[in-house]
């Protein structure tokens, strides 16, 4: 084969099978790490495996950039009332960003990663042209596709997901029978730069948080609640009142410093604003039917895109947050693009 990857590798089962899939294949493979925090568990863990494969490693200091354009990202939403997808941010602006740019500097051929997705390519009316789609995965409790609505064809053009054809339980069985020291290694939490449960206390360090009521939406007042950034739409557990619920929170008044909270039904949403729009293969025709997923674990549901943007659901949605991310999907699976709501 000859071609030349860059491999994304975490320390974890999913990059480190990359690394061997291609490995296996012929290619001549490339291992980074990008070093977000001084992880130095993940850099031992990363480090063994690529004795064990057999292929060159280096490390990248990436902390400045992420500490800047995802963690400061992160807070900055949480301060503006919006419920952030760092995920997403991290994916475009850090990893493949610096990816691809390692890929120049080594003169490879492309960029791989764990990410549970797929690519197709499909020939286009100018032959000279190759349209490339993203598509959800096999496996549909893993589907990453969801975090890389923001890449575009040219990206899409030098990267490859080879773990968008396989099941994580299949991933493992690969590790294992290869001996990777990394087959049973735990699955990473969410939001990887806050400490397991540590949610809250790393909010407190971060944020000057500032106490204020908690009311309903007739203005009553029911409570008092911890600061504005520490809950997110739709939050039922820790608000801590009493009355006639269960609550929901519903709004939060930046201006007034008030959590609004009501009941289940006050958090449906028949129609909400996006922007920032990122169309992976071609802008369709507007007015478009779509799937529509409105948070990474949320159901696909049917609606329409307008002309001026907004995304209209077939049914009522509950709990649609400003700063989470829109995704929109073909019936095949296809990621259409996606936008940050409004």
């Amino acid at each position: 084969m000859n071609k030349k990857v860059i491999v994304a590798m975490s320390g974890g089962v999913d990059s480190s099978t990359v690394a061997l899939l291609l490995k296996n294949k012929g290619y001549q493979v490339q291992g980074i790490f990008l070093d977000f925090f001084g992880d130095k568990k993940s850099i031992k863990d990363v480090r063994e495996v690529s004795s064990k494969i057999e292929i060159p490693l280096e490390i990248v200091d990436a902390s400045k950039d992420f500490k800047k354009k995802v963690v400061g990202y992160f807070l900055e939403e949480l301060k503006n009332g919006n419920t952030p997808n760092p995920c997403v941010v991290c994916n475009k602006e850090i990893k493949f960003a610096i990816m691809l740019q390692k890929m120049l500097e080594f003169k490879a051929d492309y960029v791989a990663t764990g990410h549970y997705a797929r690519i197709a390519y499909r020939a286009t009316r100018n032959v000279k042209r190759i349209n490339f789609g993203l598509f959800k995965a096999k496996d549909k409790n893993k589907d990453q596709s969801y975090f890389l609505y923001k890449l575009n064809q040219k990206e899409l053009s030098k990267v490859m997901f080879p773990l968008g054809d396989y099941t994580k339980v299949e991933v493992r069985k690969m590790a294992k029978e290869f001996g990777l020291p990394v087959h049973d290694k735990k699955e990473s939490q969410d939001i990887c730069f806050i400490p397991e449960n540590g949610y809250e206390t790393f909010l407190k360090k971060s944020l000057k948080l500032k106490k204020g009521k908690i009311c309903d939406l007739e203005s009553s007042v029911l409570g008092k609640h911890d600061g504005l950034p520490l809950y997110t739409i739709g939050q039922r557990k820790g608000i801590k009142i009493g009355g006639n619920g269960p609550y929901y929170v519903i709004r939060k008044d930046f201006k007034k410093n008030i959590l609004i909270v009501g009941v289940e039904k006050e958090l449906l949403s028949r129609k909400i604003a996006i922007k920032d729009v990122n169309w992976v293969s071609s802008s369709p025709e507007l007015p478009s039917k779509m799937l529509l997923r409105t948070r990474y674990r949320n159901p696909l549901v049917c609606g329409t895109i307008d002309k001026e943007g907004n995304l209209i659901f077939s049914k009522p949605q509950k709990a649609v947050t400003s700063g989470q991310s829109a995704v929109f999907y073909s019936k095949e699976g296809e990621v259409i693009g996606g936008g940050t709501i409004m």
